[in-house]
């Protein structure tokens, strides 16, 4: 199978970009083989490749990333790894009971996979950091969201907390938010810091990471696989996929896969003299009541101490976005921003950016044996640091034979649901974001 498309993301990966210059790998520049070619480095790739070194430890594992490790969507990522249900497509992120509490425990899996890793390789505590989130309301629509999520919280016996407006003023400096809801497991991570580490790691362990290194096609050769980039190859018996909502380059999944941009901006970093004139906590992180609405986070560590502003939905069938389209849409992250901290009103933006996100119809991954001794670990329905992260620990499981009740679940699901024809996508899609973002008010 030819890849048609390689990966394009808009606007510089500020999460890596306000880290130290990070250590090169080498591009693939020759024909090799390996017991396992892993392709894509992002939270997926990663945590495949670390599973499969637990389960082989003796065996060849290659990692191919297209890019430089921490450049593509990890880099671009605001780094919640969630554990609660946060369904995208629901007014108040909840979904069906019994189903929310299998989520709830395949995510915190994740989150513990994480949090093992940071210990063993000796992360930061700015890397993962298990703080919790807060989904915070500007409306009264916005409040009536969160408590219909609290009651559901409560069913599920899950721990929250309602902060009300001076609580959140307290927290975040502003007098924007009327309300928020806290549930305290949610890690938060510098998402570029996490997959340096992560790669790094892997490294040390004898795991080849090759970057810069772009699969341009995948090709069955008697019971191999051989995986050409445009200077070398792989051939290996088995792969696993890892590139989200690019699996339909390689052919995969096609009509059935949607491909969103989330834009997002991060400020300069804030002067001690800007900082103390916001007042409230040196860091903290707000999803908004309504899922269309506008995400925020404070952050203090390596870069300095800076907010990031996401929001604003677009559809992306070509995966690419144009730079006029990422300067229109800085205009809506400033109003965002200036009406959140009109303390700020001087603080410049200094990176924004675009990430795609892949979503299916039906809310499930792309995942499974798609081929012989090819899988996916694809499509991560718009929270890749916990979903990204499962399905490529399930991923190299299922490759290696290994059984359990997460896979099994996974396994289980529909496969993603055929998309309608165009232009019915296209016009059904940008319809409803449009309409959810004009429905969100100040949640925007």
């Amino acid at each position: 199978m030819k890849v048609d498309r390689l990966p394009f993301d808009p606007g510089p990966a500020a999460w890596d970009a306000i880290l130290p210059a990070a250590d090169r790998y080498s591009s693939l520049d020759q024909n090799i083989t390996a017991d396992w070619l892993v392709i894509g480095a992002g939270f997926a790739g990663l945590s495949a490749a670390r599973r499969l070194r637990q389960l082989h430890p003796t065996d060849r594992i290659v990692v191919l990333e297209a890019r430089r490790i921490a450049e593509g969507p990890a880099g671009r990522n605001s780094g919640f790894m969630i554990d609660l249900p946060h369904n995208l497509a629901s007014s108040n992120y909840a979904g069906a009971l019994e189903e929310d509490r299998i989520q709830t425990g395949m995510n915190r899996h994740a989150i513990n996979f994480a949090k093992a890793v940071a210990n063993e390789f000796g992360f930061s505590a700015e890397t993962v950091a298990a703080t919790g989130k807060i989904n915070a309301a500007a409306t009264q629509k916005g409040m009536a969201h969160n408590q219909d999520y609290a009651r559901h919280l409560a069913i599920l016996g899950e721990p929250h907390e309602l902060f009300d407006a001076q609580q959140m003023k307290d927290l975040c400096g502003s007098s924007y938010y009327g309300q928020g809801l806290y549930t305290p497991g949610t890690a938060m991570l510098q998402p570029a810091l996490y997959v340096r580490g992560l790669a790094g790691g892997l490294s040390m362990q004898g795991v080849e990471i090759l970057e810069n290194s772009p699969v341009i096609s995948l090709e069955k050769t008697g019971v191999d696989w051989k995986a050409e980039t445009t200077q070398g190859s792989v051939s290996t018996p088995k792969i696993i996929l890892a590139v989200n909502g690019h699996a339909q380059s390689f052919g995969l999944f096609k009509r059935r896969l949607m491909h969103i941009t989330l834009y997002a901006s991060m400020t300069k970093g804030l002067s001690a003299e800007a900082n103390k004139a916001l007042g409230g906590e040196s860091k903290w992180a707000f999803t908004p009541a309504d899922p269309l609405g506008t995400t925020v986070r404070k952050i203090s560590g390596i870069g300095g101490t800076r907010i990031v502003v996401r929001n604003r939905f677009t559809w992306s069938p070509s995966r690419q976005v144009s730079p006029a389209r990422i300067k229109s849409i800085a205009k809506v992250h400033d109003r965002s921003f200036q009406a959140r901290f009109p303390s700020l009103k001087d603080i410049g933006m200094e990176y924004r950016w675009g990430g795609l996100l892949c979503l299916s119809m039906n809310n499930v991954a792309a995942f499974g044996e798609v081929d012989e001794a090819l899988f996916s670990a694809c499509c991560q329905n718009g929270l890749g640091t916990a979903k990204g992260t499962l399905s490529g620990l399930l991923a190299a499981e299922q490759a290696s034979g290994v059984g359990s009740e997460f896979l099994d679940h996974l396994l289980s699901a529909d496969a993603p649901k055929k998309l309608p024809p165009e232009p019915f996508s296209s016009i059904g899609a940008n319809a409803y974001m449009r309409w959810g973002e004009y429905r969100a008010g100040r949640e925007l």
